[in-house]
């Protein structure tokens, strides 16, 4: 009898082990979808957003399958976006949604191949970086200008004496420097460059007397002295650079970021979107996203997708004034 009962309770267990080996199994294999997801970034290869996308299509692989990074560069990025719009709507293929692309170049470029508020479904935001407001070291010590309040009130009290580099006509650091004008009220001849290199090498030759940079490209010139910064531009100050302050500490409200997260096309099924959605914000929670985008100057920033949906129509809206008071326009 004893042995009888032992035979049974072995054999509940053996069952259950079995039972809980195909549940387990049969998870995981659901997991993984039945075929390779295409992540179309609109930029070259080697730039923070196609690093980033890479190091997200790493971190998902256990929860999705295989990701293909697709770099299709063209049109300030509307090229690759446009092939995520036109896309079969099964989730499938998405893509990169950053700052020029949906937030700008719809009102810098005279026509879209693609509607940035209605042609796609948001997935999740993924990155903020700060910009920042710098000086040529030099110039700043000579006009004795040390913060955001000193180089308006110097502005003001020299109209027309100052000058600002960009690396183009709308691009960031020019409608950041646009909106910096607007808000402070002063005045100060906007010089455009072939690209933000060559913006950052006639500031630091003295050429411009300031710019707005992408923190990550200016932090090594700051921390060597070669570059004063006066502020950040997001809304608070940046953990890389704590000392630095925003901008809106200031100017009460100015905030730009450059930014950028994931669509996929309009009418992709909800399903998949959430399935997609809680993958790469998995991801980007993770403590190794976190250093990783770190040594960018990088922050992760996950959402869902109706923040998401809700923050890129803000930016939208912030950008169109900005654009048609520069006067830049690509044809």
């Amino acid at each position: 009898m004893r042995t009888t009962a032992l035979f049974t309770r072995r054999a509940w267990l053996h069952a259950a082990i079995a039972l809980w080996t195909f549940s387990s199994m049969h998870t995981l294999q659901a997991q993984a979808l039945d075929k390779p997801i295409r992540l179309v970034v609109p930029y070259a290869p080697g730039g923070p957003i196609d690093v980033t996308a890479r190091a997200l299509a790493e971190r998902v692989k256990d929860s999705l399958g295989v990701v293909i990074i697709d770099n299709k560069p063209g049109a300030g990025g509307n090229l690759g976006v446009d092939l995520v719009a036109k896309a079969p709507a099964d989730g499938y293929t998405i893509g990169i949604a950053a700052v020029a692309t949906h937030a700008i170049n719809p009102w810098l470029f005279s026509k879209m191949p693609f509607n940035a508020a209605t042609d796609f479904a948001p997935i999740t935001q993924m990155v903020r970086v700060p910009n920042v407001l710098v000086m040529n070291a030099e110039t700043s010590q000579r006009l004795r200008i040390n913060s955001v309040s000193d180089l308006i009130a110097y502005a003001k009290a020299n109209p027309g004496k100052l000058n600002v580099g960009s690396g183009g006509n709308g691009s960031a650091g020019h409608l950041a420097a646009e909106m910096f004008k607007r808000d402070a009220g002063i005045y100060a001849v906007h010089i455009p460059f072939n690209g933000g290199n060559p913006a950052q090498l006639a500031l630091l030759s003295g050429q411009v007397d300031f710019n707005f940079d992408n923190l990550a490209t200016a932090a090594p010139n700051i921390k060597a002295g070669k570059l004063k910064a006066l502020a950040v531009t997001t809304a608070q100050r940046a953990s890389a650079l704590p000392d630095i302050p925003a901008m809106a500490e200031t100017l009460k409200g100015f905030e730009v970021d450059t930014w950028w997260g994931l669509v996929a096309p309009a009418n992709t099924p909800p399903a998949m979107v959430s399935r997609l959605h809680q993958a790469f914000s998995a991801a980007l929670a993770a403590p190794e996203t976190k250093a990783r985008f770190g040594m960018m100057m990088a922050e992760p920033v996950s959402s869902t997708p109706d923040q998401f949906a809700a923050f890129m129509k803000r930016e939208l809206v912030k950008y169109e004034p900005v654009v048609k008071a520069s006067g830049a326009k690509v044809d």
